[in-house]
């Protein structure tokens, strides 16, 4: 049984690669402005507010090159590229070659006039103007995010870089950045937007100062350059938005206002993340949810939310960050954000002290001549696509596709089940919890049969019985499970060594499908979600 998904998959990527500037927004959308269709950001971080004031790489690879990498062999048709407020304000004259001496980083030139040689003597925003002209080639769209205000690593919660009036952060000196910025990139179809600050906090944040100083700036980088998006960020490291439910913005954008946020498991426990992972896993969305997602479902009042950050070390180590990337995964493809991922450099010419610095959250490696871990494109590559929202003129009926975060595959039915990419995964109607998982456009459905087999794929005659009766299951609604000949409950699950898919006791929960106290089993292989597709064209 063939599905309709792969033309649909490359007629919207074809749309999601290709678009004409201006963007706007349209409800939660984030939109071309000519046409009304949907644009999806699905980004990459490219830090260039470090100390030396140009994006990271530039002394390991040929721009050229990392930005034909970006598109071509991670995926991504966006860079959330990073600045400094003084780098526009106190050191526009200054250039990479000078800067790079302030540092005495010899080496780190001499890399730069290997790979680079002719941004040595730009000045450090002309060689930022370079980069995001190489990514205009490459039809790479910019996000430029000012970063910080003092060129160093980002963010300590006491670093005078945080919030209104710390010793790093003058409102005025800000607003004079956010403008120069925004008239410099005036007209550049590229430059898709501007993100006004990260990660605000520290002892001096409020909410009144805020919705002073934001508005103020946004106001400001939309009378300069009134075609591009203005990203507005929240309180406490950017996951904090709840006080728009009660108090909204008083300017008016003109369809150019998106908001951001992060999410991260820092500080979070090891132990709940492990053993409770399908509670907390709840728990976590939930906040994100309350406290940022509520932008995308408010009714009549929906705006886009950007997840501008997010990641996790690549080198695969470490099982809580394991565990919370791939809760993540679930919640960004069931409703279909826009976001950048943390990051893309695998090194960086001078943090924190340290030359030469290796991030292990980098896409690339240490030299950034290879992926990190190949794995990762794959897992995003279902993210990077257009899940939802292009619905122009009348749309069939509401399907469903079968996703597994874990592995970033999905369900294929042929004559039988199996795992593919999600670019051919088949699609599915499930009108309702315990009801049947139908086929779309056929009367077929999905059946159990008993524990460790695979379920089958039953004529509609049979979809009324409990084994072909599907409910989302546990508290992260990550599982779908249905009962046997016996009446015991089973879930369906991806099997790891064969990437079968089968029907086994559900991981994690009691008889009665109640999430136990304590579970020593990862449920994450049992996470088959059912992601909604709402296109006219399917």
């Amino acid at each position: 049984m063939s599905s309709p998904f792969t033309y649909v998959f490359i007629l919207h990527l074809f749309v999601f690669l290709s678009h004409s500037f201006p963007l706007s927004t349209s409800s939660r959308w984030i939109v071309d402005e000519n046409t009304g269709d949907r644009v999806k950001l699905a980004c990459v971080n490219w830090p260039g507010h470090l100390h030396v004031m140009i994006p990271e790489g530039l002394n390991k690879r040929p721009m050229k090159d990392i930005v034909s990498d970006i598109s071509h062999k991670m995926g991504f048709n966006c860079v959330r590229l990073t600045w400094a407020t003084y780098m526009y304000t106190r050191y526009s004259n200054l250039t990479v070659s000078e800067s790079l001496d302030r540092w005495n980083l010899t080496a780190t030139k001499e890399g730069v006039r290997k790979n680079n040689p002719e941004v040595l003597e730009m000045s450090i925003v002309e060689a930022q103007n370079a980069v995001v002209k190489a990514m205009g080639k490459g039809k790479i769209m910019v996000v430029l995010d000012n970063h910080i205000s003092l060129p160093e690593w980002c963010c300590g919660y006491d670093d005078g870089n945080g919030f209104f009036g710390d010793e790093y952060f003058n409102p005025d000196e800000w607003v004079r950045g956010l403008v120069a910025v925004a008239c410099r990139y005036k007209g550049n179809p590229s430059v898709v937007a501007m993100s006004m600050r990260n990660e605000l906090r520290g002892p001096r944040q409020n909410v009144t100062t805020w919705y002073e100083y934001m508005q103020q700036g946004g106001a400001a980088i939309h009378h300069e350059n009134p075609d591009i998006l203005v990203i507005f960020s929240g309180l406490s490291y950017d996951t904090n938005l709840g006080f728009l439910k009660t108090q909204p913005l008083t300017i008016s954008l003109d369809n150019k206002l998106v908001f951001e946020s992060h999410w991260y498991s820092f500080g979070q426990p090891y132990d709940k993340w492990i053993f409770q992972t399908n509670d907390y896993c709840a728990t976590v969305t939930k906040l994100f949810m309350d406290n940022s997602g509520f932008l995308l479902r408010m009714s009549g009042n929906a705006v886009p939310l950007f997840l501008s950050e997010f990641g996790l070390d690549q080198r695969g180590g470490n099982e809580m960050e394991n565990r919370y990337f791939v809760c993540l995964l679930a919640t960004v493809a069931e409703i279909d954000i826009d976001w950048a991922l943390w990051q893309l450099p695998g090194s960086y010419m001078l943090r924190e002290g340290k030359v030469d610095m290796e991030d292990v959250y980098g896409m690339y490696d240490f030299m950034w001549e290879k992926l990190r871990n190949s794995t990762m494109v794959d897992r995003l590559r279902f993210v990077q696509t257009m899940i939802q929202g292009y619905d122009h003129g009348p749309s069939s009926q509401a399907s469903y596709i079968l996703y597994h975060p874990l592995s970033g595959q999905c369900v294929g039915s042929s004559h039988h089940l199996s795992m593919t990419s999600c670019r051919h995964a088949s699609h599915w109607i499930h009108e309702q919890d315990g009801g049947p998982i139908q086929l779309k456009n056929t009367n077929h459905c999905l059946t159990t049969v008993k524990q460790g087999m695979s379920p089958i794929i039953s004529h509609l005659d049979n979809c009324s019985t409990p084994e072909s009766s599907w409910n989302v299951v546990s508290s992260s609604k990550h599982h779908l499970a249905s009962k046997d000949s016996q009446r015991n409950n089973l879930c369906l699950e991806v099997d790891a060594s064969t990437l079968k898919i089968v029907t086994n006791k559900c991981l994690c929960l009691d008889d009665d499908l109640r999430d136990v106290i304590k579970c020593d089993d990862n449920p994450q292989s049992q996470w088959l979600k059912l992601i909604p597709v709402s296109r006219m064209d399917q």
